[in-house]
């Protein structure tokens, strides 16, 4: 309800205006009436001089300090024309509150304190005496009252505000946390696929080349091309089923078909290669252990794709990898011999899902012409999660 009336107080400031105008009238017209009464003075003075004081307030929410020096400058005259009238400053305190409202902290105890400062003065100089010395002395109490009011409402009206602004903020923030879940996901998701379909048909399309070749001069090496091609099809197929599933995310709870590769699956990944006619060495240093699942299913990615590389694109008849488990990292070296006169540049897809790759492991990745020759892809990757 208070919300609400705010709203349409910032819509029709002007009627706001009007309202807080007559509120202030109403309010003080019974107490003017009632003092000039009790203390036998002029009622027409008393309602003339507290009509002129609130009068201002009909353009508080346009100027509201000069509002209240003019209500302040009012109630000064009320004490010049009629002393002996126990009057209350009510339009003062209506336009310190309304700056209060309006203002900040330190614009309004200025105004306040100064307007209460010229009251005190103006009531020990038109009402002294010790029997008038409880009442100038209330005018503090009123106006501090007032100011510490519209303050109060300013500062819960603002902290209300910095609430929402958080809350919506929190809101933003999360849908981008979700929509940048989603994002790294796709990639993911897009880079496995990309891996497996490049790597397999690739060896496919070689296998396939070997088999026409064969096919009239040596039909048994054709026929077993030819099965080499239906098992790198099988395989291509059990794995893009594995990846395809993380769409789904398997919320029966069924297992993968096929276990994460990893460099256990190396050396068959290697012989793939090797029957689509690419020469590959592999050289292994350091203790044998089991390394970290990420470890392992990265750097057998970089293998997968950085020979792909070389056979579809180099030109290259022998490659040679290179591992080397460290105290904290798994180092990865393969080289090859192309002249870059292979099958016609690719996209740049592989090498950017490798780099991907090697960060989201925490490692690193360089790839790039070797000085005599060929193409080298080098990658670290650490063996214990960066903390």
């Amino acid at each position: 309800m208070i919300e609400r009336y705010r709203d349409w107080q910032r819509m029709r400031p002007a009627l706001a205006d009007v309202i807080a105008t007559l509120i202030c009238l109403a309010i003080g017209v019974p107490i003017a009436l009632t003092t000039a009464y009790q203390q036998h003075k002029r009622v027409s003075v008393t309602m003339a001089v507290l009509l002129l004081s609130c009068l201002p307030l009909l353009v508080r929410s346009r100027w509201p300090i000069p509002v209240a020096a003019a209500t302040v400058l009012a109630c000064e005259l009320s004490f010049a024309l009629t002393p002996a009238v126990a009057s209350t400053p009510i339009s003062v305190i209506f336009a310190l509150y309304w700056v209060a409202v309006t203002t900040d902290r330190a614009t309004s105890w200025r105004t306040g304190c100064a307007s209460a400062a010229v009251l005190l003065l103006s009531g020990l100089l038109f009402r002294p005496g010790v029997e008038r010395l409880a009442e100038n002395l209330g005018v503090l109490g009123w106006t501090g009252a007032a100011i510490a009011l519209g303050d109060a409402l300013r500062s819960r009206r603002e902290l209300l505000l910095s609430y929402r602004e958080r809350a919506e903020r929190a809101e933003r923030t999360k849908e981008a946390e979700a929509q940048k879940r989603v994002t790294e996901e796709r990639i993911r998701i897009a880079r496995e696929l990309h891996d497996v379909v490049a790597h397999h048909i690739t060896l496919v399309n070689a296998q396939a080349g070997v088999a026409h070749h064969l096919m009239r001069r040596d039909p048994e090496h054709a026929y077993q091309a030819l099965e080499r091609i239906r098992d790198t099809s099988r395989a291509a197929l059990d794995e893009l089923r594995a990846t395809v599933g993380l769409l789904r995310g398997r919320d029966d709870g069924e297992e993968p078909r096929e276990p994460t590769p990893g460099l256990a699956d190396l050396p068959a990944l290697l012989d793939s290669f090797r029957h689509a006619g690419l020469t590959v060495g592999l050289e292994r240093g350091g203790p044998d252990g089991e390394l970290p699942q990420l470890t392992e299913l990265t750097a057998y990615r970089i293998i997968q794709e950085a020979l792909t590389n070389t056979h579809k694109h180099a030109g290259a008849g022998a490659a040679l990898v290179r591992l080397e488990t460290g105290a904290a990292a798994l180092t990865i070296t393969v080289t090859d011999d192309g002249n870059g006169r292979g099958g016609g540049p690719g996209t740049g897809h592989g090498m950017i899902g490798m780099h991907e790759r090697a960060r989201s492991a925490g490692g690193t990745l360089s790839a790039g012409p070797r000085p005599g020759g060929g193409f080298r892809v080098h990658a670290e990757l650490p063996l214990r999660p960066k903390g």
